[in-house]
């Protein structure tokens, strides 16, 4: 059986820092500038096709309300009773 040392906690390593070039923070800096901008596109398009959609359901929501206002008016309005004959003065 061999003994091995237990792995090093976090407390017990080392941390290895790096110094970026200037020209590596330019590139890190545009590349997160370009991540901000395609989220923010991204956030736009869901906002955009989201109100259209809904604008597109109210749109459908009135039609179908007045259709169903119509058919109940006309369920609701009685067949026209024949007209009574009307009874002339006898001459």
């Amino acid at each position: 059986m061999t003994t091995e040392d237990p792995q090093p906690t976090s407390a017990q390593r080392p941390t290895i820092r790096l110094r970026l070039t200037p020209e590596e923070l330019n590139a890190r800096k545009r590349r997160n500038v370009w991540i901000a901008m395609a989220l923010v596109g991204f956030i736009v398009l869901v906002f955009f096709t989201t109100a259209l959609r809904m604008l597109s359901n109210q749109a459908e929501a009135r039609k179908a309300e007045a259709e169903a206002q119509a058919r109940a008016a006309a369920y609701a309005q009685p067949a026209a009773p024949a007209a009574a004959p009307t009874s002339s003065p006898a001459q």
